[in-house]
Order: structure tokens, then sequence, then C-alpha cells
């Protein structure tokens, strides 16, 4: 019951990733119909479904451009998991502010950068000039992909089924390039 499924929207478009038990719902109550079935068989006492791997919505449904929620993971994959200051790619890092908070700078996209800890524990409470130090990239609110939401909610492997109904879906790595239509 928690295996996940592919929602579109009418139009097609990929909307969100469910579960199976609200997939089926969701067909049952005649509000989306079935595009592709899973190999999973559920019983119930009296009937048996398949599982939906993916399902379209029988009413589109408008929605607001998804905003990239300010996180420290999301920080990380903006930057591509690489240290803003020396350029070391690693797993091992730390957010810095670039204006430090005692000096009244923000906890925005643009004051908030990936560093490895040497170079935060280098720059400390100083600004870029007192510690001799240069941003290798100025940091940037990230707009949200096409795929952005549903980026964040797969669990596992895409499915081979969705393949079609996402066209150029790349996964969110926990090492590489940004998932992120770029800057503003």
């Amino acid at each position: 019951m928690n295996a996940q499924v592919l929602v579109l929207n009418q139009n097609y478009e990929p909307l969100n990733i469910c579960n199976v038990r609200r997939a089926l719902v969701l067909v049952i109550m005649g509000k989306a119909e079935v595009l592709e079935m899973d190999g999973l068989v559920l019983h119930t006492i009296d009937r048996e479904y398949r599982a939906p791997s993916v399902i379209r919505l029988s009413a589109l449904v408008k929605r607001p451009r998804p905003q990239v929620k300010l996180t420290r993971r999301e920080v990380f994959i903006r930057d591509g998991y690489t240290c803003q200051y020396c350029g070391v790619v690693t797993r091992d890092l730390t957010i810095d502010h670039v204006v430090p908070k005692s000096r009244n700078g923000a906890h925005t996209w643009e004051n908030l950068v990936s560093a490895c800890k040497v170079c935060n524990h280098r720059k400390g409470g100083k600004t870029l000039q007192e510690a001799h130090m240069r941003l290798l990239r100025e940091p940037f609110r990230p707009r949200a992909g096409a795929y952005y939401t549903i980026q964040r909610k797969l669990q596992q492997e895409l499915h081979e089924g969705w393949l079609k109904f996402v066209p150029g879906f790349e996964p969110v790595s926990s090492l590489g390039s940004p998932a992120y239509g770029g800057e503003d």
C-alpha cells in the first residue's frame, strides 16, 4: 500500500506522487483514471484490484509555481555539494552566511552558501574582504524546475512506466548538479 503512484493533471502534466491507497480512492470515486498498472495486486474481502502506477485526474488542477524551500539540503543542492570558497566537492559541508549574522547578515538565499568546515572556520565572523576570500559563484534564489515537487517526494528509483510521462526527468542526486531551472 506504500508503493508510489505518479499523479498527472488532466493535461498530463506531472502533478504529484501519492501512495497506492490514495490513488485507488481517487480512481474508485471517479476523480482519476488509471494509465499504467503496477504488478502489485491488492485483495479485499470481495474484490481484487491491480495497483496503479500512473493515474490522471479527471479535472484540471491549477496550482501556483512551486517555490524552493530554504533548507540546508536545498542550499547544498543549489551549490552542487561544492564549497563555494575552495571548490572541494563533499558531503561534509556547513552553511555559511556571506555577511555574518553578527553583522546583520540575513538568513536568505542570497546570503547563504555551502562551505567546507575548514573554509567556514577560516572565514568565521569576518566579511569576505576581511578574510581575504572570494566566492566561486554569487548565491541566488533558485527557481523550481518542472519536476521539483516530484523530485523531492521520490523515495526510490523512477518506475519504468513513468518515463513516458516525465521526459527529461533527473532525480536529485546526493552529489551532483542542481535540480533547478537556474537563476532568476
